[in-house]
C-alpha cells in the first residue's frame, strides 16, 4: 500500500511539472536563452552556458523536482558553473531562467547523481 501512494504521488508530480514546461518556440524573445547544460547527469557540479547576447538582468534558479529552491544566481558570464553541494542529493532538479520582472523565460531539468 505504501510503495503504491508513492507511485501515484510521483505520477502526480510528473504530471503537474510537465504541463508547465515550456518549449523555445513559444517564447517571444527566443534570443535569450540556455545553449548549453553538462555534465548531465552531474555529480559534484554543474555547467550553464548561455547565448552570447543574453541580458545580465536574468537570474538563474534551480529547484528540486519537488518544489524547494535550491539556488538563485544573477547572470554575470555567458558561462556559469554552479557547485553542487552536500544539499544536492540524487535526484532530477529543474532549472528557470526569469528576467527582471520574473517572467520565466526558459525551463529545462537535469539529473545529479551521487
Amino acid at each position: 500500500m505504501k510503495h503504491l501512494i508513492s507511485i501515484i504521488l510521483l505520477v502526480i508530480v510528473v504530471v503537474f511539472v510537465s504541463s508547465f514546461a515550456i518549449k523555445n518556440n513559444d517564447l517571444p524573445n527566443s534570443n535569450a536563452k540556455i545553449t548549453r547544460i553538462y555534465p548531465n547527469p552531474a555529480t559534484s557540479y554543474i555547467i550553464f552556458e548561455f547565448d552570447k547576447s543574453i541580458d545580465r538582468n536574468y537570474s538563474l534558479q534551480i529547484f528540486t523536482f519537488f518544489g524547494k529552491k535550491m539556488t538563485e544566481i544573477r547572470l554575470s558570464d555567458s558561462k556559469l558553473n554552479i557547485p553542487l553541494d552536500d544539499s544536492y542529493t540524487r535526484g532530477l532538479y529543474i532549472y528557470q531562467l526569469q528576467d527582471l520582472s520574473g517572467k520565466l523565460v526558459e525551463s529545462g531539468k537535469f539529473q545529479v547523481n551521487k
